[in-house]
């Protein structure tokens, strides 16, 4: 029997399907193939609370001294009030921001604050602090999460409790009113630098406020500032710090901070 070109290149064509039918197809795998069993992970034992440090964090305030904080401004003693467990901002001249002793480059952060439940003022006004997740220099010279009572109280979004100062608005307003505390619970991700100083990868924050997310892996333009575009200044490792904002209501509470520091 005489085939033709058409059905030789039909039958060329269906062996040529089966044999890449049959090559894409799994081998007899063994699972073990694809377990890995080094390195193993180093055990932490969780808190008794999700929000108590683990036993692998570093605590940074306990409720009993402020033996972590120096004063941003000349790295002297932090002068403010520590009493029933609990620091509170003095506003007081010559007192400012405190700062850790210690410096960090990525971390995983918890903090907890309580906007006093006799506050007055508006906007910006009332209960403003925050969280500067890399203090780069004195002032507010660095990468600030922002605190402040928006339970209630208009502002600019991207100046609102959640926010990245400046520059990221929290995805949603989780705020508790005043007189509860409030938690935040960050990961920072430091930006790198090359040798001549330039950006060679951002920075970049997640943040959970009382426990809703409000920045999803935020990638930061740069250092948070009240006037002026944000720009990047190379840096290290850096303290976490803590602002005495100047308004003049009535000063925020802070409690059971601590940081796991993060490859």
């Amino acid at each position: 029997m005489r085939i033709s070109i058409a059905q030789a290149l039909a039958s060329t064509a269906l062996v040529l399907a089966s044999t890449l039918t049959l090559a894409q197809q799994p081998s007899a795998a063994n699972p073990k193939d694809t377990e890995v069993w080094e390195p193993v992970p180093k055990v932490v034992t969780p808190g008794a609370a999700d929000s108590q440090p683990p036993s692998d964090a570093i605590v940074l305030f306990d409720g009993k001294n402020l033996d972590e904080w120096v004063s941003a401004q000349d790295k002297t003693p932090a002068k403010w009030l520590v009493a029933d467990g609990v620091m509170t901002v003095v506003k007081a001249p010559g007192v400012g921001n405190i700062e850790t002793k210690r410096t960090f480059r990525n971390f995983q952060l918890h903090v907890e604050w309580k906007i006093p439940a006799d506050v007055t003022g508006s906007d910006q006004a009332r209960g403003n602090s925050g969280v500067f997740l890399a203090s780069t220099g004195p002032g507010d010279a660095g990468y600030e999460l922002q605190v402040l009572d928006s339970y209630n109280n208009k502002t600019y979004p991207n100046g609102q409790a959640g926010s990245i100062y400046k520059q990221g608005i929290p995805l949603v307003n989780p705020n508790r009113k005043p007189g509860e505390w409030q938690s935040y619970d960050v990961v920072w991700t430091a930006p790198v630098f090359n040798d001549d100083g330039s950006l060679k990868s951002p920075a970049f924050v997640t943040v959970f406020f009382n426990g809703v997310l409000v920045q999803n892996h935020f990638e930061l333009k740069g250092q948070t500032l009240y006037i002026g575009k944000p720009f990047y200044k190379k840096y290290d490792t850096a303290p976490i710090k803590l602002q005495a904002h100047g308004d003049k209501s009535e000063p925020i509470s802070f409690r059971n901070i601590w940081v796991r520091e993060l490859p």
